[in-house]
């Protein structure tokens, strides 16, 4: 029996909400909060979105959307466009890559697994900023970031993982 027109609605606003959910996330990271230096420090909220549909729901995020969330953040964070699309997508397929690991595993193992692809990630966008400026960029906010990323995950990543038991479930 062919679905009915309201059923394929449902079922394609439930599958764009990852993508929707951390196109959200970017647009919280670009909130000016009005505290000095925090611009410099804000935890990148949409790479936890994209490492965790990554892992989780690779169906529902795919390199399109990755590559247009990182262009997006490229124009609202005022980056030189095409590095965050870079390393938006580097995670992405190192997630992807790494998904069958996480199958099964720990919270713990996907966090770590987080912390290192953070670290690789800060590591990129830092380097690619520094080679694009043509002067090394002070290092010190980019480890404020990491923290902050990495400290932010289990929440971000609880809240993700409930957003998906309710509306996600594969039928």
């Amino acid at each position: 029996m062919k679905p009915s027109f309201w059923h394929r609605v449902d079922r394609f606003a439930r599958d764009l909400t990852p993508f929707a959910l951390t196109f959200v996330l970017m647009v919280v990271n670009a909130i000016p909060f009005h505290i000095p230096g925090f611009a410099q420090v804000v935890p990148l909220l949409s790479l936890i979105g994209i490492y965790f549909w990554s892992v989780y729901r690779p169906d529902l995020m795919p390199a399109a959307a990755v590559f247009l969330i990182g262009l997006l953040h490229d124009f609202i964070s005022g980056m030189p466009l095409g590095v965050s699309v870079l390393v938006f997508l580097m995670v992405q397929g190192v997630a992807i890559a790494q998904r069958s690991f996480f199958s099964g595993k720990s919270f713990v193992i996907v966090w770590f697994g987080f912390i290192i692809v953070a670290a690789g990630a800060l590591s990129t966008e830092w380097l690619l900023l520094s080679i694009l400026s043509g002067e090394l960029i002070q290092p010190r906010s980019v480890f404020y970031q990491f923290g902050l990323t990495v400290a932010m995950f289990p929440v971000l990543a609880w809240m993700l993982t409930r957003w998906q038991q309710a509306f996600l479930q594969v039928d």
